[in-house]
């Protein structure tokens, strides 16, 4: 069975789904498809969001946004995308193909962010010593003991950030060749921070299973809270580049200011485009995305040459709203006609 849609998202992080609460919200019938994981999905707390406190995990913070959408309309597919090809020649869409699921479409938005290069274990766990956001976690370290593994450029310039907030930082190149260059190397030596060349060979928790120390090969035993590996990452970008969709130099999508590509009718969106990695810039880039697919499909009003060709906007044309957005609009609790509205009527009476 093949259902079509207006827009598409393929991932289900937080651009993802504030792209789909966006398209739904403003009319659109929307898909999301998503394989589940990703790095909001990691995170133990939730950090720099406003209005979420830092109790609620990664995986709540989803949980609560999928019901959202759904609870607009968009239907929602836990399921790995593994083709998306245009239908057609003249863009009459893209038909998505996931497992079990294939859906035809107007609108991709692809929202399949990247994944982090993990050093070799022994490591903590992610979330209790190891860390990949230093916007987010930096707070946490605070006048802490704090390492930074790696042996480039971006290694180095996280540690010497990493002295606002503390005075004990140490770069692990865990046995790798140094390749900073020659003007971070003398940046190095004028900030207090050692550079630890021996790997690890073990590690210490305390009770609650934070990090609490490295076992070093030459039987040195170090104390840390935590830190930040900076090994890179890899783009998800397989299902841009089968599209034809422009990279830049370090992997993103290239887009503009509403997540379009170079390609009609695919956009992009979260850790898979330029910009900061965090969740308020995900949603900020999500909700930008949705208005521009909008901005894109909504019928009305019609221009000039579309009033010559179709003529005028008629009483059966309005709304252009489908009938499943509509029924779930006018009965929803936000709806001023829906249920709360009910509710508060009935408790006048």
């Amino acid at each position: 069975m093949t259902d079509h849609y207006q827009v598409t998202v393929v991932g289900g992080g937080p651009a993802g789904l504030t792209a789909a609460l966006y398209t739904t919200r403003l009319g659109h019938d929307t898909a999301v498809i998503n394989r589940g994981g990703g790095r909001a999905a990691m995170m133990l707390d939730t950090h720099n969001v406003i209005g979420v406190t830092e109790e609620t995990s990664g995986n709540e913070f989803l949980a609560a946004a999928i019901e959202q959408v759904q609870s607009y309309g968009a239907d929602y597919f836990q399921d790995y995308v593994s083709e998306i090809e245009p239908i057609g020649t003249d863009g009459e869409g893209y038909r998505v193909t996931a497992g079990n699921v294939e859906v035809t479409t107007d609108h991709i938005v692809l929202a399949t962010g990247f994944s982090d290069v993990r050093p070799d274990p022994p490591l903590p766990r992610t979330g209790k010593g190891l860390h990949y956001c230093l916007h987010c976690d930096a707070y946490m370290f605070v006048d802490e003991s704090v390492f930074v593994m790696g042996t480039g450029d971006a290694a180095a310039h996280v540690a010497m950030i990493m002295l606002n907030f503390t005075p004990d930082v140490d770069i692990l190149t865990r046995g790798d060749e140094i390749e900073w260059s020659d003007e971070t190397a003398e940046m190095l030596e004028n900030h207090p921070i050692d550079v630890v060349h021996d790997d690890i060979v073990g590690i210490r928790k305390d009770d609650d299973g934070w990090l609490s120390a490295f076992e070093f090969e030459d039987g040195s035993v170090r104390e840390y809270r935590g830190g930040f590996p900076m090994y890179g990452s890899n783009y998800n970008t397989d299902l841009a580049e089968s599209l034809g969709v422009e990279l830049n130099d370090d992997g993103t999508i290239a887009v503009d200011d509403h997540g379009r590509t170079n390609v009609d009718g695919v956009y992009a969106v979260g850790d898979i485009t330029p910009g900061h990695n965090q969740i308020p810039t995900a949603m900020g880039e999500g909700a930008r995305c949705g208005i521009g697919n909008h901005y894109d499909l909504r019928a009305f009003p019609r221009g000039l040459d579309e009033i010559e060709e179709l003529g005028p906007v008629t009483d059966a044309d309005v709304p252009a709203i489908s009938q499943e957005l509509l029924r779930r609009a006018v009965t929803h609790e936000g709806h001023p006609g829906g249920p709360r509205e009910q509710q508060s009527v009935a408790g006048d009476d």
